[in-house]
This record gives structure tokens, sequence and C-alpha cells, in this order.
């Protein structure tokens, strides 16, 4: 079988294939494993665009299995930071979100009294979705009936209320608040449109530290799965763009490459951007209504303005937290065509890897309009222009909350929602693909199909087909889908090597 992309879902897809007896090759468009699990150096520093947290780094943690299983988990170490984020007020205030519920719960009713209920409510969805222990096919027979029993008790318990939190919004439940800090904290917290059961969820893992740092960033993770699936006797041939999928007689049958190139196969895996491979690869032949629903209507994670910096200092009076600081301009500023009226920070003083000894690699991440840089992407040079004006413009902005780190910066970078598309190929340049929200949200206990109408022997796996994204999901996915073909062969699904 080909596989198309080496992201997290490609290269899952190829080491469950290769564990379960298939032959596989990979096909990546760019130079190196990953996809957007991805970092890259500039002058002895390294800047980051993916994990900030890793669900399942702990041990007893079900997840942990598949990434022992990819080979994700060897070797890796794990920070835990005791806070996931600070949002400052220019009131001299701050709000502290706590990976401890306790803590959390304790500092917001301080914070705001008024909003007790509010706060309450809160916290008790956490304790909620830190109640749910799912089964999982790693763990053996006994402890999954165990869990299925369990987990079938706790929907009774919580079902109504955990069928409530999936249809409140970021924005709905900000809004809820009085304080206004507090308001404006929770909008910064998370993405607007996507459903707050997740960031429930995200707190409840934080709490039980299973949502540890790697230290050593994405590449790592993904180099490792790549020398995973090589072990395993898996191709991986790169600097290799599919342009076509190649068909006959309503069957998929190989590729062909940007340079002509055509490889047959018996089954074609698309791991790559949704869009490309339903519109560009297979030409929108094969969509029906279903299928074509969510490239019309759902929303996706928005495209981002990533500015890196390599800064001379260590920041030790920064607290570690797992995705940086926010903190408020003196005046809004227009970015990008964007109006921005906080600045968000992530500070890596909790990885020395990512910087040479006494110096940090700072991040800052800000949503960014796919359209506005493709715009300026006419004229090469405005375009280059403009990230090297954002650049000064942003070291600027972090002035007034960090003076002296104009002298201080060493190395700039920047990358736009065109850099993403660019060596990931996703849709206008998105960092994940759909978000779950109220209307999509019956995708967490009913999966998208991996298979597309009229076409046998095709597949997708990947973000594109497992809304909410991220890379457990990614992982996931891939096993998920070789899991399927398993069945469809009559074979019995392994996740390990035989010899174990």
């Amino acid at each position: 079988m080909i596989i198309i992309g080496a992201g997290f879902a490609g290269l899952a897809a190829g080491i469950y294939g290769r564990l379960n007896g298939y032959n596989t090759q990979i096909f990546e468009m760019h130079n190196q494993p990953g996809g957007l699990c991805t970092s890259w150096k500039r002058k002895g520093y390294t800047f980051d665009a993916c994990v900030h947290w890793l669900v399942g780094s702990s041990p007893e943690s079900p997840y942990n299995a598949i990434w022992r299983e990819t080979g994700v988990a060897s070797g890796s170490e794990f920070v835990y930071a005791d806070e996931y984020c600070r949002c400052e007020g220019a009131d001299g205030r701050t709000v502290i979100f706590y990976a401890d519920i306790d803590r959390l719960e304790s500092h917001l009713l301080a914070l705001s009294p008024q909003d007790e209920d509010t706060i309450r409510k809160f916290i008790k969805g956490i304790r909620m979705c830190a109640a749910f222990d799912f089964p999982s096919d790693t763990e053996p027979l006994t402890v999954r009936l165990r869990k299925s029993v369990a987990t079938f008790f706790t929907f009774m318990k919580y079902g109504k209320a955990f069928r409530e939190w999936t249809k409140v919004t970021g924005e709905e439940f900000a809004g809820r608040f009085r304080d206004p800090l507090l308001r404006e904290a929770f909008r910064e917290l998370w993405i607007p449109e996507f459903s707050v059961v997740f960031l429930l969820f995200t707190f409840a893992w934080l709490h039980s530290r299973n949502a540890g740092y790697p230290i050593g960033g994405s590449m790592p993770m993904s180099q490792a799965l790549e020398m995973r699936y090589r072990e395993l006797g898996g191709i991986l041939h790169y600097n290799k763009k599919v342009a076509r999928i190649l068909t006959s007689d309503g069957r998929a049958t190989g590729i062909r490459l940007v340079d002509g190139t055509e490889i047959a196969a018996s089954r074609v895996i698309s791991a790559a951007d949704g869009y490309s491979t339903l519109f560009n690869m297979l030409d929108g032949k094969y969509l029906d209504t279903k299928t074509r629903e969510p490239y019309d209507k759902w929303p996706t994670f928005a495209s981002l303005l990533f500015v890196s910096l390599g800064i001379n200092r260590r920041f030790d009076e920064i607290p570690l937290t797992v995705s940086g600081i926010t903190f408020p301009l003196r005046e809004p500023v227009m970015i990008a065509g964007k109006m921005c009226g906080r600045l968000p920070v992530h500070i890596y003083n909790q990885d020395p890897s990512m910087a040479p000894e006494g110096k940090t690699a700072v991040t800052v991440m800000l949503e960014s309009d796919y359209e506005y840089w493709k715009k300026l992407a006419e004229d090469r040079n405005i375009y280059v222009q403009k990230k090297d004006e954002i650049a000064s413009q942003i070291i600027r902005l972090l002035e007034q909350r960090f003076p002296g780190i104009a002298e201080q910066t060493e190395v700039t970078d920047v990358a736009t929602p065109l850099t993403f598309e660019r060596y990931t190929g996703n849709w206008k340049g998105s960092f994940e693909g759909w978000l779950i929200t109220p209307d999509n949200a019956y995708t967490m206990t009913k999966p998208m199909a991996q298979t597309v109408p009229g076409l046998k022997r095709f597949y997708m796996c990947g973000q594109w087909v497992e809304p909410g994204g991220g890379l457990p999901t990614s992982i996931m996915s891939g096993r998920r889908l070789i899991k399927q073909i398993c069945r469809e062969d009559g074979k019995r699904f392994l996740s390990k090597d035989k010899k174990q």
C-alpha cells in the first residue's frame, strides 16, 4: 500500500501496516518527517511549531501504550509545569490557570467571588472529565471489560452534563463571567468556536500529570516515528510530492508524482491535506453531500502567524507554563491586518535544549488571515518586507513587558500561513483540521468515514477525518484505519512485533 504524507497519521499507518504484514511505502513532499509536528533551527536556537503538551505522557495512560507501540515514548523525558498559562491584566491582577484543580479553584474564587457559580461549574466539569477512564484495546481484556462497565456508569451519571458541555463554545462560556479580567482570560484561553468540553479534558489531563511537555519538543518525536517505521522495514521517500491518485474501474490503483512518475499499488492511503486529496489529487470526482459538507460548512483551526525569537536572556523570573503568558498592550495595534490588544508569549524556559546555554527561545503565535498573506505574496519583495516589519513590531511590543529585550534579541524568524501551506500542504495554512463545534460534536461518538463514496481501495487518515486535531488523534487515526483494513482482509490486528 502507498501512503501519502509522513506526518503523525501517515507514519502511524505505516507502522501499524508493517506490524500487520503489509508492504508499505510513504511518499512525503517535504524533506523530513512529522508534518505539522515540526521545529527548525536558527543559529543555535530551536523554534518549535507544535507540541506544548502531549496527552498520554503518564505511563499509566492507555495513550502511553500507543506512544510505546510507535516508538515515540522511547527515551522521552517529560516536564510538568504547575501552570497551564497566565493572563495578566491591565489592572495589575493576573489570572493563573493552575494545572492542579484544587489550586485553580481556590485562585479563581479568590480573584472573583462574584463569579463563584460559574467557577464551580467549570471545576465540576473538569472533575467530570477526570472521572472518565475509557477502555483501550492496548489493555488486557479483563481491564477493558472492567473499564467498559465503569464508563457505562460514568455516562449514566454525567451523560446529560457531558452533552450540555459539548454544546458550549469557548466564546459563550467566557461571556458568562462578570469579572472583566476573567472574561478576557477565558477568551484568550480557548478558541471561540471550539467546544469547551475539550478544555475540560485538557485540565483533567494536566491535573493527573498525563499531559507533560517532552524535552526537545516536536522533532525528536517525529524522528522517533520515522525510526520505528524504518526499523519495521517500511520505505519512506522524501521530496516526492503526489500530484494525482490514479484510479481505474472505481478502484485506486496508485499515484502519480509531480515529476510524472507513476507508482502502482493495491491500496492508497492519503494522510495528506484533505482538501488537496479530494479536490486536487482526485479531481473532486468522489464527493457526495456528506463528504463535501465539512469543506463547505465546518470551521477549521485558524491560520497562524508564528514569530520566533532567540533571546540572550534566561527568564528565570518567569514561572514555567504549558502555554505561556499573555499581557495587555498599552494600546491596540494592527498586526498583519488584525487588531491586537494582547500579546501571547511562549517562553521556552522549561527546555534548555531549545537554546544555547544562558539563552532562551521565545515564540509569539497569533491568528492570521490566509488571504491577507496570499495577496501580499503576489509580490515577493513586499511579502518578505512585511515579515521583517512584523518581527520588528513584535520586538517593540515585547519591550512593554520585558524591557531590554530588543538589545537581547539575537535571532528572528517569521512563519506565515503560506509557510505552513508550503511545507505541509495544509488547506489555507490551517495548523490543524476541523474544530469540534456544537454542529459537529456528534463526530466524538460517531467518527467520520475513512473512505470516500465510489472509490474502492482508497482511504484517508489524519486530522481531516478526525475533528479536534492533535497528535494522539492523528496516531489513533492511522491505527484505526489499519484495523479497518485488517477486518476487510479477515486478519487479526496486531499492534506489537510478533516476536514480542
